[in-house]
């Protein structure tokens, strides 16, 4: 970012191809719209542009490209509100092929009856997403997709340490009564 900041263009270009993934991951679970979270991304790295004259390394880089797509994302989430009243909380999500959340770990090949499993418990997983406050979602899609540490995730909100875990346990709590019935059906215990 600092060559950015001194005019290198090429630099832009190597920073826009290392995180523009994660903006997309991140700002496509936030909003749940594939096409929104397109445009959030370009907007994202404009905003990046155009305050790299005054970038100071006062923080990561990673934490200060979150919190300005925080910003953006919070932004568009209300506009959303204001303008069509409510999102939908059982419309899928679609994710391109690299911007797919993790899927479980499992141990040999799953049967056709573990793969379909494991599509809904991802749709459903997307959908309890999109159910928590914005502050909630952002701190789990953070910690869960992005690896960021407590810390991190304090800076990009602009909050505290125990704030950022009191987000994320009562995200949590929330996630599981809305996942029950899938979380169950994964830890049954395995014949063998």
């Amino acid at each position: 970012m600092l060559r950015v900041r001194d005019g290198d263009h090429a630099a832009f270009e190597t920073l826009v191809r290392r995180h523009q993934h994660a903006v997309y991951g991140t700002a496509c679970r936030m909003l749940g719209d594939s096409v929104e979270a397109e445009d959030i991304t370009q907007l994202t790295f404009l905003r990046i542009h155009r305050a790299a004259p005054k970038y100071r390394p006062t923080a990561r880089f990673t934490t200060w490209m979150f919190a300005i797509l925080r910003n953006l994302v919070f932004n568009e989430a209300r506009r959303r509100k204001r303008h069509r009243g409510h999102v939908s909380l059982d419309a899928p999500v679609e994710f391109p092929d690299d911007a797919t959340p993790r899927e479980l770990a499992h141990s040999g090949q799953p049967g056709p009856d573990a793969e379909a499993l494991q599509k809904e418990l991802e749709s459903q997983i997307q959908a309890a997403l999109q159910s928590l406050p914005e502050q909630q979602r952002l701190a789990m899609v953070l910690l869960r997709y992005e690896d960021l540490s407590y810390e991190q995730i304090a800076e990009v909100l602009d909050t505290s340490v125990p704030a950022v875990k009191s987000l994320i346990f009562r995200a949590r709590e929330v996630l599981r009564g809305r996942l029950k019935k899938y979380l169950a059906a994964t830890e049954s215990p395995k014949e063998g």
